[in-house]
């Protein structure tokens, strides 16, 4: 395999059921233009193994895993990166181990993520579910039993304030509601800065009228919205997650639903994907399901490709990218005589 000419990778979970994708309208002239050579994976595997990435410079990875033994004599590859910001499926110590960077796409999802916890917002507040299924049955009369609730006045409470979350904020700011959040990350002057009161978790669960979690899944983060916490939520509270499912307690968020304990949710993420048949979340009806892809739209799509794609021809220049995720592996001899290459 000839070493010279800089390769990359995609993952084949790209391609829908008749093998196309419009990742191509987006990638072949990026690509083209910098002189890169590109190609899908040809088997389209839950982790990556080091026979299909060996000849690669540079992955471009949707939901693939990639573990330690992705690496296993392979020294050719640089640089990783996610279409997207979520890198749970990626082993973060085993790419600095062996010198090769893990790229994210936050410029990508920024606005379509923000979007979507104001969709869930706005769905929820106006039964709009519940009222579509009244108008297909027949059940024009009996709206007066099915009254929303407006959001002037109400608390918006965001389970981290990175960049989704300040996002999410600015455009929640037109509907007149106060602005909490849980970000130990946070210092209180940034929040306080764009109207955003800074308080502890449990505080946020007991006072918002909305709950949105959009943090990063990590070991701090895993289980982080617990029974305790979620049984803190006020009866007339719903629940929104576009982060990660495992950040959840979906069982005790599942039995709040079906006893009214909080008046419902709007799920994007769950412990299990797909969700399976017979899970009783798909059974209530005061909580909005999506399989992970309310965000998917053109914007978001293109969005991430030419933020990922971005990413891997600035190493195939020699040079170190924006939204690195692990940003000590930058100064490694591993790297740097990658990127010398």
């Amino acid at each position: 395999m000839n070493k010279s000419v800089f390769r990359v990778g995609v993952t084949r979970d790209f391609l829908g059921p008749d093998g196309t994708c419009d990742l191509d309208d987006i990638a072949n002239p990026l690509f083209e233009e910098a002189g890169l050579q590109w190609e899908y994976i040809a088997e389209n595997t839950p982790v990556l193994q080091a026979t299909q990435v060996q000849d690669y410079d540079a992955l471009l990875v949707l939901g693939t895993g990639i573990t330690a033994e992705t690496f296993t004599n392979t020294d050719r590859l640089a640089i990783i990166a996610r279409f997207g910001v979520g890198y749970d499926k990626v082993d973060v110590e085993a790419c600095t181990k062996n010198g090769v960077l893990l790229t994210i796409a936050p410029d990508g999802v920024r606005r379509p993520v923000a979007t979507s916890i104001m969709t869930f917002v706005l769905s929820l507040s106006h039964m709009l579910l519940i009222k579509d299924r009244l108008t297909r049955a027949g059940g024009w009369r009996n709206t007066q039993n099915y009254r929303g609730i407006g959001l002037v006045g109400r608390t918006l409470g965001l389970v981290g304030m990175g960049n989704i979350g300040k996002e999410a904020f600015k455009l929640a700011k037109p509907f007149g509601m106060r602005h909490i959040t849980y970000d130990p990350y946070v210092p209180p002057a940034e929040a306080a800065e764009i109207g955003v009161e800074l308080v502890d978790l449990d505080t946020l669960m007991q006072t918002a009228d909305f709950v949105c979690v959009c943090c990063p899944l990590n070991e701090e983060t895993r289980g982080l919205v617990d029974e305790r916490r979620i049984g803190l939520m006020k009866p007339t509270a719903y629940l929104i997650n576009t982060a990660r499912g495992p950040i959840v307690d979906q069982k005790a968020l599942t039995e709040a639903l079906q006893h009214r304990r909080i008046q419902g949710a709007g799920l994007d993420v769950f412990e299990q994907e797909p969700i399976s048949d017979d899970d009783p979340l798909l059974n209530l009806d005061n909580v909005i399901l999506t399989p992970h892809s309310i965000c998917w739209t053109d914007e978001c799509f293109e969005g991430n490709a030419k933020s990922a794609c971005g990413s891997i021809i600035d190493v195939a220049s020699g040079q170190i990218p924006s939204w690195i995720v692990n940003r000590e592996v930058v100064d490694s001899p591993k790297l740097q005589q990658k990127l010398a290459r």
